[in-house]
């Protein structure tokens, strides 16, 4: 499992300081919520643990059973879901699904068939990315974030765009998922999102 160190984290955009000073240690198989008003900041903070946005000052370290990770390998041990991440729309369901699969290859080496099985979306394996609803296709973000055989998942608003079933999908999944994980999500303090999270991180108290 992993671990993740924010030393005096900071980020600004142009000369505005988003928040600074940030000192957490994420512990292995923590379960941690960030919260924020909107716009604070909180999905910045995410997508930096991820490695996707960089920071101005202070410094991540991630750790592996005490063994540094380098930035290098990072995106092997990390899934991240994002409803604003883009899929490949030309692609089939299938299509998606093999091309993400070698990757970052599922549990147990699940075959792309059980995955969309397991998405309860077998009736669209041969239709088009883009032709999905904004629901389906935060399930299938999701689908390959937690299915992923990594040891730090990241979910940002997890629940956006998903309707009352399958808000149900996706805490089954996540409790049947979920172990020898470190988890982060990030919430608008959507209690059906971070029902599994017993510890917090507010942005709003890094504000200058």
């Amino acid at each position: 499992m992993i671990s993740v160190e924010l030393n005096n984290l900071g980020k600004k955009f142009k000369s505005e300081w988003v928040f600074r000073k940030i000192n957490y240690h994420i512990n292995e198989s923590d379960r941690l919520v960030i919260l924020g008003n909107n716009g604070s900041g909180k999905s910045t903070l995410l997508q930096m643990i991820s490695g996707y946005v960089s920071y101005n000052e202070g410094e991540i370290i991630y750790k592996n059973a005490q063994a540094l990770i380098s930035e290098d390998s990072l995106h092997q041990h990390i899934s991240f879901a994002s409803p604003y991440l883009q899929l490949i729309e030309e692609f089939t369901l299938l299509e998606l699904v093999e091309h993400c699969r070698i990757a970052k290859p599922f549990f147990q080496n699940l075959s792309a068939e059980s995955f969309i099985n397991e998405l309860d979306l077998k009736s669209s394996t041969n239709k088009l990315i883009k032709q999905f609803s904004s629901g389906m296709k935060q399930r299938l973000k999701l689908g390959l974030a937690i299915f992923a055989d990594t040891q730090l998942l990241l979910l940002d608003e997890p629940i956006s765009n998903l309707d009352e079933r399958s808000i149900d999908w996706y805490q089954n999944q996540l409790r049947a998922n979920i172990q020898k994980r470190t988890l982060v999500i990030c919430s608008n303090n959507i209690k059906l999102e971070h029902f599994m999270c017993d510890k917090t991180l507010n942005v709003m108290d890094y504000k200058n």
